[in-house]
């Protein structure tokens, strides 16, 4: 009762004139960003960052909810109209939204993947009002071990799930620890790897380190890739959905949610599993399976469905632990903090009109974003027609906007460029971005429970792993470092 008393009361902060308006024009601006080609949600927040440094907090956080739905949204545009998935969770629209694009069903296509982006939001955002008032009362108990346990969960989690293997994730991993021991350090006040530079003893923005991996190294990557002649749109057609496309769609609108909040929730979770599983799912249940490949709705539906609950799974961890489990909710986390704001347990006490007032607007940003991109699908599909070299050099202007705005040093733009030509790097070797940015983010962090838990146990080892909770967590470490190693002899002992 207390949760819907609060979130009532966030509502009431979400709904005045001011906060609305910047509801949609986060909507708005995340949607135009997003459905340019090879911008996906991650790379549009942390783009537009910069751009709320003037708003009061509780204003910039709801324009970044409507940022997030509206560039998830505006990936699957790109991903159905043109078969350019703007991120990994978006590749399922593109297997199912491309060829009903193709075959005259464009518009279908995208009304499917805008109303499974209303209810698995709606669904995740019910779940996560349920859930993360009962997490963060849980996670006020959680003393230092337990939390240096939870941040090593996270690194291995996300190193070991994404990328092509584990190796490259420990490399992006051990590129981001580096990045965020530059500066003093907290507690002996003594300089690290500042080589000498007054600038860098307050150590580097995480904003720049999200705006130069992100934006700087895909813009990088992609103009490096160039070719002639972008490839062209297909016409989005009328967004709407007959009586027989709403019968085969709302099942897999409402399976989507419960496949993709809990992985949106755990450590390395986001929504590349769960829209897999969503579609592995509706394949099976499909009437008409032989339609898969070819344009199936329930290929878009239940997919787009599981990527948004699964968005809302992300802040349950975010908002009570200050984990972030997704690319976008490390660019989230790196914005509270500039706001001087730690994401925590105690966030739900301390802040209150800000947490509440963000999940409302989650609510209000779904229905503004049904009801403003169902009738502008077209539009959208007229922005796929800039090109690239335009688009990219867009891109590289407004992030050093952005980045100088940070501090307004000189060096702060160097800074950008040299992180930037790492994200390069890592692409072009195959590193994946986000175990680097967690890295930044949480790096500095675990370090300070690593030495809190050593101090309280008076340098013994055996206080990293003096509770229930983190002999806990350490056993599901365990199990994910084994589990390769288990598959691979059940494999050999099946064929044996």
């Amino acid at each position: 009762m207390d949760a819907l008393n609060s979130l009532l009361d966030g509502f009431g902060t979400a709904l005045t004139p001011v906060n609305l308006l910047w509801a949609a024009v986060g909507v708005l601006l995340g949607t135009a960003i997003g459905v340019l080609p090879g911008i996906g949600p991650a790379m549009a927040v942390a783009l537009l960052l910069p751009v709320t440094y003037g708003l009061d907090p509780v204003a910039a956080f709801i324009m970044f909810a409507g940022i997030y739905y509206g560039a998830m949204f505006g990936g699957s545009t790109t991903s159905i109209l043109l078969n350019t998935p703007g991120e990994s969770a978006a590749v399922v629209a593109a297997m199912e939204g491309n060829p009903m694009a193709k075959a005259g069903r464009g518009g279908q296509a995208l009304a499917a993947a805008a109303i499974g982006h209303f209810t698995g939001g709606l669904v995740g955002t019910v779940l996560l009002v349920a859930l993360a008032p009962v997490v963060a009362r849980l996670a006020v108990d959680i003393g230092a071990p337990d939390y240096f346990a939870i941040m090593v969960l996270a690194f291995i989690a996300v190193t070991s799930v994404l990328g092509s293997s584990r190796i490259r994730g420990a490399a992006s991993l051990l590129i981001g620890l580096t990045v965020g021991m530059v500066g003093l350090d907290r507690m002996t006040g003594q300089q690290r790897l500042t080589f000498g530079s007054l600038q860098l003893a307050d150590g580097i923005d995480v904003v720049i380190v999200a705006v130069g991996l992100f934006a700087i190294g895909e813009a990088l990557w992609v103009a490096a890739h160039l070719r002639r002649g972008a490839p062209r749109a297909i016409p989005a057609g009328r967004p709407w959905l007959g009586r027989d496309d709403v019968r085969r769609s709302w099942k897999a609108w409402l399976r989507g949610p419960f496949i993709g909040f809990p992985f949106g929730a755990v450590p390395a979770g986001g929504a590349e599993i769960p829209t897999f599983l969503s579609y592995v799912v509706e394949k099976r249940l499909s009437k008409h399976r032989d339609q898969f490949g070819k344009g199936a709705i329930e290929g878009v539906a239940g997919p787009e469905s599981a990527a948004s609950a699964s968005a809302a799974g992300t802040l349950v961890s975010m908002l009570t632990l200050g984990l972030p489990t997704t690319a976008v909710a490390a660019v989230m986390l790196a914005a509270f903090q500039s706001y001087g704001i730690q994401p925590g347990p105690l966030l739900f006490e301390r802040e209150p009109e800000l947490v509440w007032g963000l999940i409302a607007s989650l609510f209000v940003g779904m229905v503004l974003l049904l009801a403003l991109n169902l009738p502008l699908a077209p539009v959208w599909a007229r922005l796929l027609r800039i090109p690239r070299p335009y688009l990219y050099a867009g891109i590289l202007f407004f992030a050093a906007v952005g980045a100088y705005a940070v501090g307004g040093e000189v060096v702060d733009l160097v800074l950008l460029l040299v992180i930037g030509l790492v994200g390069f790097g890592m692409r072009r070797y195959g590193l994946p971005v986000l175990p680097a940015v967690i890295g930044v983010i949480l790096g500095p962090a675990a370090e300070q429970q690593l030495r809190r838990a050593l101090q309280i146990s008076d340098g013994s080892v055996t206080g990293l792993v003096n509770t229930p909770f983190s002999v806990t967590v350490y056993a599901v470490v365990v199990l994910l470092l084994a589990w390769p190693l288990l598959a691979r002899a059940v494999g050999r002992s099946r064929r044996g």
